[in-house]
C-alpha cells in the first residue's frame, strides 16, 4: 500500500471537501458525533481518538427513507460522492457486515448500494479506547488493515496517510503537493503506537477470556435463565439495537398522499415487544428475556451460520447507550461460566 506523510490535517480535509461532501467527527461532551465539514469554520472538527458514538450505518442505511411509491415506480435518487473521516476498524467491519446483507444477490437494496458506491472512507487509528470497547475479543484491532480508501495514523510530527484502494491512491497522486515521504522512523513510531493501544485493550478486557468460541458459548446457553435474569433491568429503550452499527432490521409501512401511496422504510428493533407479532396478534417473543435471547443468537449464531462472521464488532456502543444496565459482555461472561459447568459440551442449535 502507498504510504505518505502529512504535517497538517486541515489542508488535506479541505482538498477532500473540494471534491465531495465531507463529514468529520466533532466532540460533544465526552463523545464524538459527525457533522458536515465547513472549511470556513475556525474549528473543523477533531481527530478522534475513539469511534464516534453514532454508527457508520447512518450514512448508508438512513433511519427513515422513502422506499417506493404507487402508481409511479421509484428509482434511487442520484447520490453525490461523499466522504467520512475518522471511522475506526470496528466501523469498517460493520460496513462489511451490512454489505453482506444489503448487497446479497437477489436481495440487493439499490438505495444502500448507490450510497455505498459513492462513499469515500477515511479511517483513522484508535489511540485511547474506552472501557466499553472490546473489539479485540471479536478479532478486531484498534487500527484498520483493510476496508478503507485512506487511513490516517497520528504521530508526533503529523500524520501518516495510507492508501488502501485505487480511489485512495488516485487521491494521493492528484494531491501530491500535500504529502511527503513517510520514513522508516515514522512507520516505526506508528507501529509502537498501535502496539501500545493493543496492549491497553488487552488489559481492559482481560476478564473476557472465554473457554470456548463465543458462538458455542451462546448456543449452549440458548435455554439458560441468564437471559431472563439480565432482562429484569431492561427498560425496552431499544438503544442497544439503534446504536449498534450492524443491526439492520427495518419495517415498511404505507402512507396515503393526495394522489399517490408511499411505502416508507424505518429502522426496527428486535427488542420491541411487537417486533415478532404476526397477523392475528400471535407473538412468539412476548417475554423480554426471549427477545434478549434472540438478539444474542442472531449476533453470534444465526448470522455466523449464514455469512461466516459474527454480527458483533465489539465497538461497545450498546454498553454506553443502555438505559437498563444490560451489558453484553457480562451476559457472555455468565453464559461462559455456565458452559464451564457443563464441561463444554457441544451444542445442537435449534432456531
Amino acid at each position: 500500500m502507498q504510504t505518505v506523510f502529512l504535517t497538517d490535517l486541515k489542508p488535506f480535509l479541505a482538498a477532500v471537501a473540494e471534491r465531495m461532501d465531507l463529514y468529520v467527527p466533532k466532540k460533544t461532551g465526552s463523545h464524538y458525533v459527525y457533522s458536515k465539514y465547513d472549511s470556513s469554520a475556525d474549528v473543523w472538527g477533531e481527530s478522534n481518538n475513539i469511534r464516534a458514538c453514532t454508527p457508520a450505518k447512518e450514512f448508508l442505511f438512513p433511519l427513515r427513507e422513502l422506499a417506493a411509491i404507487f402508481p409511479e415506480p421509484l428509482e434511487p435518487k442520484e447520490i453525490e460522492p461523499f466522504a467520512v473521516f475518522g471511522l475506526k476498524d470496528c466501523d469498517l467491519r460493520s460496513i462489511d457486515i451490512l454489505d453482506k446483507v444489503f448487497s446479497e444477490d437477489e436481495f440487493e437494496d439499490p438505495f444502500y448500494v448507490k450510497r455505498r458506491e459513492k462513499m469515500f472512507i477515511i479511517s483513522s487509528d484508535c489511540s485511547d479506547p474506552a472501557d466499553s470497547c472490546f473489539c479485540n475479543v471479536l478479532n478486531g484491532e484498534p487500527f484498520a488493515n483493510s476496508g478503507f480508501d485512506l487511513n490516517v495514523s497520528q504521530v508526533k510530527r503529523g500524520y501518516i496517510v495510507e492508501a488502501g484502494s485505487q480511489k485512495g491512491k488516485e487521491f494521493v497522486e492528484a494531491h501530491s503537493g500535500l504529502f511527503s515521504q513517510a520514513g522508516d522512523d515514522l512507520l516505526t513510531e506508528r507501529q509502537q503506537n498501535r502496539a501500545e493501544t493493543k496492549k491497553q485493550l488487552e488489559q481492559n478486557n482481560a476478564e473476557l477470556n472465554f473457554d470456548a468460541p463465543i458462538n458455542e458459548i451462546v448456543e449452549n446457553g440458548q435455554n439458560s435463565d441468564v437471559f431472563d435474569k439480565e432482562a429484569t433491568t431492561c427498560v425496552e429503550c431499544q438503544a442497544c439495537t439503534r446504536i449498534c452499527p450492524t443491526c439492520h432490521c427495518f419495517y415498511l409501512y404505507d402512507t396515503k398522499k393526495e394522489d399517490y401511496f408511499s411505502k416508507m422504510k424505518m429502522w426496527d428493533s428486535c427488542m420491541r415487544i411487537a417486533y415478532a407479532e404476526v397477523a392475528g396478534g400471535a407473538n412468539p417473543r412476548k417475554i423480554l428475556g426471549d427477545r434478549l435471547r434472540h438478539r444474542f443468537m442472531h449476533k453470534f449464531s444465526y448470522f455466523l451460520e449464514r455469512y461466516g462472521v459474527d454480527m458483533c464488532v465489539g465497538c461497545g456502543r450498546c454498553v454506553d447507550a443502555e438505559a437498563g444496565d444490560v451489558d453484553i459482555r457480562e451476559v457472555l461472561k455468565k453464559l461462559n461460566e455456565e458452559l464451564k459447568g457443563k464441561g463444554k459440551k457441544k451444542a445442537k442449535v435449534g432456531k
